[in-house]
């Protein structure tokens, strides 16, 4: 990874899309801060498109993007359960100005598939919760509906070793894993951030992501967040990522002096300065 202050301004210059991870990425102790919030509506009043994409249920992300709990969040869509279901605004891609139209949802998976996947979830959390001590559902695992996922790091402390044990059990029921900086997440189908990003592009904007990923920037922080950074021409960590560095197989490009919502701000800084804003 190198200094942030390294990527090149002709680069960060020719940027029109940021994918972004939430969780201690956007976030800092749980709620995002006004800094990067502001970088949101920075980032978007200069033209670009902005996507939030988290391992986080779909539920939890629509106060967000509906602005039922405070500001509306000045996006153009949100990802959530690690790519397999998005909030978009009813009439596509909206102004800063305009953030409070319908909401629409939209599902990789069929209504029929995600039911019996639910079926099978609710007995392989009763089997992770049986079988391994002290671990429990997300508190925010209500608002789910493609995937499973148990605290190590939000409210709970388990331990790696822990954290393997609960992989082990969702590997062995044929389930998708992958750790984000709070949750261990189990999925049915072949659900990631990478596979989210490009399907979400096409839905929503008519793009192939694969064609201009030179102009597309990801900034994230933990496991959850490894198919971005591999994929990704660039991609930027958040300082906290420390932290993850030596379980991960693919790093960012790019890592920022600041950790969580500051080290996002950091980011958005260094690609609206390239451009002389």
């Amino acid at each position: 990874m190198h200094p942030l202050h390294q990527w090149p301004a002709a680069q960060r210059r020719q940027i029109i899309g940021v994918f972004t991870d939430i969780d201690d990425t956007l976030t800092t102790d749980g709620a995002i801060t006004a800094d990067a919030l502001q970088a949101l509506a920075d980032l978007k009043a200069a033209g670009l498109t902005v996507i939030p994409i988290t391992g986080r249920p779909i539920g939890w992300c629509e106060p967000f993007m509906a602005g039922t709990q405070g500001p509306a969040w000045p996006v153009d869509a949100m990802v959530a359960e690690n790519g397999a279901v998005a909030f978009v605004h009813e009439k596509g891609p909206q102004p800063a100005s305009n953030l409070r139209e319908p909401l629409s949802k939209l599902h990789q998976q069929d209504a029929a598939m995600r039911a019996t996947n639910q079926a099978c979830m609710q007995a392989i959390a009763a089997q992770v919760e049986a079988e391994v001590p002290g671990v429990r559902l997300s508190r925010d695992s209500a608002g789910r509906e493609t995937d499973l996922a148990f605290d190590y790091a939000e409210f709970a402390r388990l331990s790696p070793d822990t954290v393997q044990q609960v992989l082990a059990v969702l590997q062995r029921a044929g389930m998708q894993t992958t750790v984000s900086s709070i949750h261990i997440h189990g999925c049915f189908g072949n659900f990631n951030k990478w596979q989210g990003a490009c399907w979400i592009a096409r839905e929503l904007l008519r793009r192939d992501l694969t064609e201009e990923l030179d102009r597309w920037v990801f900034v994230g922080d933990s496991g959850n967040d490894q198919a971005m950074f591999e994929h990704f021409t660039h991609s930027v960590g958040v300082a906290n990522i420390a932290r993850f560095v030596p379980q991960l197989a693919h790093l960012p490009g790019y890592v920022t002096t600041a950790e969580r919502g500051a080290g996002f701000a950091e980011v958005a800084r260094a690609i609206l300065q390239a451009r002389g804003l």
